[in-house]
């Protein structure tokens, strides 16, 4: 009896699908379409790898989902939940409200029940004042069949989670078990405002992922499969439903996360540079350890600052259906608009209108690809400048992303990765792995499980070894609760960032642990 995963990656233009073995693998894939209502896309190119490598449903064990729902929701201010905003702060915090800086438009939708409650604590874990429960249960009756969903932050709860928790406490008493409540202390870290931005967005894409969560499931079920269903996150691993519904924001960066995985499974590479060529964009990361590199920055999603895990990416304005446009003098631009999903009836090779880097490529015998005759009167000279620029772009790109000057791997996945040449200034090497194509779906298939803390230990009281082995239990404890094997678990990042603002030689540690999906068919194939 086999095991077998199904990798699904859906992303703008295509989604993607792969069906692995228990070795990884892969027995099928397919690019589909990206549908308007997404679920049929899904199903459609799941039913697809299923017929192709005619594996029986009930085999299929495990399923894996990389999505961009989340992101689209905010940026396009479409299907968010009613949230409240609850900020434990005063007297302390009063001068800043919540959601400043945001977008109006952001704001408008997100900020219509905001509240500042007196409680929070110092950074050493000490109380600024006591929690303000009296005005917690008026907020709650206040809000009562208003909203679905709540985002509470408190000062320095990544320190201490007291005042947070006992919010969340009373808002389920007065309002019900199912209501979605959002803790800052569990997303974001040490720093107030990105964190609360963080909080208040994961509480408005709840029910989208619900609604993506839900999607899945019954495609699924419809191909007659029962499968243990897990979501890709930033940081290149899975976490599982009730924790994708619970986190929906760490879906954010989730379809880059997942081709600088499957770009290091596929090339064998644990340290590289990944550039993953879209139909509209190109993602470049950076690979550290075969997980990608973090961002140390504030990352912004849809115009709000935040502070969460997201992957150190640079984005470009070059895919596989990017628009070149020639002027009569000979310039010309490249981008940043493209035809997307719509390159198979809009660019010349295919028969339409537009001049896309893609019929660059064909009409220099770059790639075989449509119908070469459609570009053979293009002036080639010209297309070779074009071309060049096009090379140059990737290059810039990939020398930003660079810790030192020396060459380094690159490797070339995505379905629009066919438009680069085998040779790239600043790349030691250029690999262009086989499957390249859908390494977004196969990253999201071998993904491991992982659990991630953040905090700040006063080193004076414990000590920093005590306060390394406390950081990476917890670490492992929660990567455990979201679907890791124990046995197989791994410390891959310790960050200790000695904070001298602070007294009691106060440090900031950071650690990520990851392991396995736990294998429940283990005893079933010993015997």
């Amino acid at each position: 009896m086999g095991i077998y995963r199904i990798g699904i990656d859906v992303g703008g233009t295509h989604t993607d699908a792969v069906l692995l073995d228990q070795n990884n693998q892969v027995l099928s894939e397919t690019k589909s379409s990206t549908t308007e209502d997404v679920a049929t896309g899904i199903y459609n190119a799941m039913h697809k790898i299923i017929a192709d490598a005619k594996v029986p449903r009930e085999e299929v064990k495990y399923a894996m989902l990389g999505t961009t729902h989340c992101t689209n929701a905010i940026v396009e201010r479409k299907r968010l939940n009613k949230i409240a905003v609850v900020r434990i702060g005063a007297p302390a915090t009063l001068a800043v409200k919540p959601l400043i800086g945001v977008p109006n438009d952001l704001r408008e939708e997100l900020g219509k029940h905001v509240y500042i409650v007196r409680g929070g604590h110092e950074f050493d874990g000490r109380e600024i004042v006591s929690l303000d429960e009296k005005h917690l249960y008026e907020i709650a009756d206040k809000i009562k069949g208003k909203v679905d969903s709540i985002a509470i932050t408190s000062v320095f709860s990544p320190v201490s989670q007291a005042h947070e928790g006992r919010a969340g406490e009373i808002f389920k008493e007065i309002l019900g078990e199912d209501l979605a409540i959002s803790l800052s202390s569990e997303i974001g870290s040490v720093g107030l405002l990105e964190r609360e931005n963080a909080t208040i967005l994961n509480a408005s894409v709840v029910n989208v992922a619900k609604t993506a969560a839900d999607g899945f499931i019954n495609a699924l079920k419809n191909e007659g499969i029962e499968a243990k269903v897990f979501f890709g996150q930033n940081d290149g691993t899975l976490m599982s439903v009730e924790y994708a519904v619970k986190y929906p924001i760490f879906t954010v960066a989730c379809g880059p996360t997942n081709s600088l995985r499957g770009a290091s499974y596929l090339s064998n590479l644990s340290d590289a540079i990944v550039v993953d060529v879209g139909g509209t964009t190109s993602d470049i990361g950076v690979l550290v350890q075969s997980f990608p590199r973090e961002s140390s920055l504030a990352v912004e999603i849809g115009g709000a600052r935040t502070n969460f895990r997201m992957p150190d990416l640079i984005s470009i304005g070059l895919g596989g259906g990017t628009i070149v446009r020639i002027q009569d003098d000979g310039t010309f631009t490249i981008g940043p608009d493209s035809v997307g999903y719509r390159l198979p009836e809009k660019s010349l090779i295919f028969g339409g209108d537009t001049l896309t880097t893609t019929d660059v490529a064909v009409a220099l015998n770059k790639v075989n690809l449509g119908e070469a005759s459609k570009v053979r009167h293009l002036n080639k000279e010209l297309l070779e400048k074009v071309y060049q620029r096009m090379v140059e772009l990737v290059e810039e790109a990939v020398d930003k992303m660079k810790t030192s000057s020396d060459p380094v791997p690159v490797i070339l996945v995505g379905g629009g990765s066919i438009l680069l040449p085998e040779k790239l200034n600043g790349a030691s090497e250029v690999i262009r792995p086989e499957h390249s194509g859908v390494a977004n779906a196969i990253g999201s298939a071998i993904s491991q499980v992982s659990g991630q803390v953040e905090k700040i230990y006063a080193l004076d009281e414990v000590g920093r070894e005590k306060a390394m082995e406390a950081a990476k239990e917890q670490a492992k404890a929660e990567a455990i609760n979201a679907g890791a094997d124990p046995e197989s678990l791994v410390i891959v990042d310790i960050e200790d960032v000695p904070l001298a603002y602070l007294p009691g030689n106060a440090t900031r540690i950071r650690v990520k642990a990851a392991g396995e999906l736990v294998q429940e068919e283990k005893d079933a194939l010993t015997i």
